[in-house]
């Protein structure tokens, strides 16, 4: 008798490519504003640190920095901060690949330290990035910029900066796309499945809601 063929899997979905809401010169504007409120809050750039969240945030901060560098004539110091084994969902998620950390040789000791990340969502990347922070300096201030705030926090943490508010519901993927990771820049927003699988392999199922941010981890602002 022939061995009944085994019934087909349905394949986990990932968020469809969706409706750009952001083009690269809309992008471009955004941080050009931002850039300048940065400045406007710190009265120039005097004691000015950028650092970008990787992966995205760190090219983010980098073009902020050359805005205000084409403003004031004055190059800010630009560095990153890798949040990963500060984060709260360590124990529930796969080990994930440590990122760069990289503090400018100043240091960030009495500076202005704006972190700048893609998206802002639960704001837990944030609280993460602020326990990373106070291990390696003693700021004068932290600020956040972000390019996307989509809502839906978690915890009581707010941008300074933000490019564009964009509402969105729990079930909608929000994904940035940077020339320097992406070769474009774009903004999409797309609606998800009650099946989606992340870039380390996890999945959300049965109805669970997919935060798949634009690094592919569990979004707090991911």
């Amino acid at each position: 008798m022939p061995a009944r063929p085994a019934a087909p899997q349905a394949p986990a979905t990932v968020p469809a490519i969706g409706r750009t809401v952001l083009d690269s010169r809309d992008i471009s504007r955004a941080l050009t504003r931002i850039a300048h409120e940065i400045l406007e809050r710190n009265k120039g750039a005097s004691d000015l640190v950028l650092l970008g969240i990787p992966s995205r945030g760190v090219p983010l901060a980098q073009r902020i920095a050359a805005k205000i560098a084409a403003v004031e004539g004055v190059d800010v110091p630009v560095g990153s901060l890798d949040v990963t084994m500060y984060r709260d969902d360590l124990r529930m998620r796969p080990a994930r690949t440590l990122l760069r950390t990289d503090i400018p040789s100043g240091g960030l000791d009495d500076k202005v330290v704006v972190l700048v990340d893609d998206v802002l969502f639960s704001g837990r990347t944030i609280r993460a990035a602020l326990d990373a922070i106070n291990d390696v300096g003693r700021p004068q201030a932290v600020r956040l910029a972000v390019l996307v705030d989509r809502g839906h926090r978690e915890l009581p943490i707010r941008a300074d900066f933000v490019g564009k508010n964009l509402p969105t519901s729990l079930v909608e993927s929000v994904r940035v796309r940077l020339v320097e990771a992406d070769g474009e820049d774009a903004v999409t927003i797309a609606g998800v499945s009650t099946s989606s699988t992340y870039r380390d392999g996890s999945t959300a199922r049965d109805g669970s809601t997919d935060r798949q941010g634009s690094d592919g981890f569990e979004e707090d602002a991911r």
